[in-house]
């Protein structure tokens, strides 16, 4: 894990990945900003691919925002989750409110409906986090 400083008052989000890389299958994990930064990262992933992950996370999700918008002929639309499938396994991303993005990389033997569910539990911890501070 680093910590990596966003502006915002909040160093480090790499706490709510551990539950997640406990998950059978589970490889990487990221929180991601809204504009981009490593928000927290698993431990085996570096400092360069971590920032270079969350880099393209950011592009991924204001592309599937744009897409999701565009053919749907509603701007409101709301992305609630991205799914990238690789010949070696996924990437899972779920927004945690506007201000991060939760992504994940797993090997194709997970069972993705347990990894969607805590993902989803592991928002809902972030969001709680964000409105006590």
């Amino acid at each position: 894990m680093f910590t990596q400083h966003t502006g915002d008052g909040y160093d480090d989000a790499s706490w709510v990945l551990e539950p997640l890389l406990a998950l059978h299958g589970v490889q990487h994990g990221l929180v991601v900003t809204g504009d981009g930064m490593a928000w927290g990262a698993s431990p085996g992933l570096g400092r360069e691919a971590a920032e270079g992950a969350s880099a393209m996370m950011s592009a991924l999700q204001g592309a599937s925002r744009a897409l999701g918008a565009a053919l749907s002929g509603d701007r409101a639309t709301q992305v609630r989750q991205i799914v990238v499938e690789t010949g070696d396994g996924f990437v899972f991303a779920v927004p945690a409110g506007q201000h991060a993005v939760l992504a994940l990389y797993t090997t194709r033997s997970v069972d993705m409906g347990a990894v969607t569910y805590q993902m989803q539990r592991q928002v809902a911890s972030l969001a709680g986090m964000l409105l006590r501070r």
